[in-house]
């Protein structure tokens, strides 16, 4: 299956702002009753040391503000991020953004 410009931007911007050790974009909008080809539901993994010394709350600041954009627009309203300092740690959120 091939990305799409929604995906495709998550993962640029992600990369250039975390520097990743490990970064997993996947598009679960299919599991959803969406439109075939939504851009609407991710799932993210990270793993980067910019997390390191930072607590959870911290991390998913950084990632929705590298991403507001993206969770601004009316197609994506759903991310849920795994934010890893190190393999083997483990915190899953899920954050549920709709547009007014």
């Amino acid at each position: 299956m091939t990305s799409g410009v929604i995906e495709l931007k998550i993962i640029e911007k992600l990369t250039n702002t975390f520097l990743p050790d490990i970064l997993d974009v996947v598009n679960e909008s299919s599991q959803h009753n969406v439109p075939e080809g939504s851009e609407s539901h991710f799932k993210v993994v990270v793993i980067s040391k910019t997390f390191k010394d930072q607590k959870l709350i911290q991390r998913h600041r950084a990632i929705n503000s590298c991403l507001a954009d993206e969770l601004k627009m009316t197609f994506m309203h759903w991310l849920s991020t795994l934010l890893h300092l190190k393999s083997g740690e483990k915190q899953q959120t899920y954050h549920c953004h709709q547009s007014v």
